[in-house]
């Protein structure tokens, strides 16, 4: 029997739930573009979140976060490896973050968001990238997205108070 090398054997039901968690339920494992994937999935679970207050939805956020962290720590070491491609739960907390601001119903907000925090995340901009390049375990690998999402929610406002979003919507 072979073993693939992109197998992992996690120990333990926490090292097992994190590796869940952490690749949002496999979808870190997409053999093409996983990060990407990865924001896909957290498209519908904002979308869910619309009838939450702002207050509610920041604290939602922050949950999210603190989760991803634990889970993505953990992950790292079942992996044996920081920021493991297959860790997508950082892009599911970054998108969160980036759609703080806006309608969370409307579906030109949920694409331009995903456009521009897939953007973000590829860019890193500061201090993203010296997040990812400095800081080590679970606060790592998400914080760095999390800033990502951050700076794409400051576009996307700025796009749709500019009204340059309202040309994508139907008259």
């Amino acid at each position: 029997m072979t073993m693939d090398a992109n197998a992992v054997r996690p120990r333990g039901i926490r090292s097992r739930a994190a590796v869940v968690v952490s690749t949002v339920f496999g979808i870190g494992y997409a053999p093409i573009a996983p990060g990407t994937w990865g924001t896909a999935a957290a498209v519908p679970l904002v979308l869910a979140s619309a009838g939450l207050t702002q207050w509610g939805y920041l604290a939602l956020c922050a949950c999210v976060t603190v989760v991803a962290i634990a889970a993505a720590g953990e992950a790292s070491r079942a992996f044996g490896q920081h920021d493991c491609q297959r860790i997508v739960v950082d892009e599911v907390a970054g998108y969160f973050w980036t759609m703080v601001a806006v309608d969370r119903t409307d579906p030109v907000m949920l694409l331009a968001g995903f456009v521009l925090f897939r953007a973000a995340d590829m860019l890193k901009p500061p201090p993203a990238r010296a997040i990812d390049d400095r800081m080590t375990g679970g606060a790592g690998v998400v914080l760095d997205d999390v800033v990502a999402g951050i700076w794409a929610a400051a576009a996307l406002v700025a796009l749709d108070r500019s009204g340059v979003l309202g040309y994508m919507r139907w008259p």
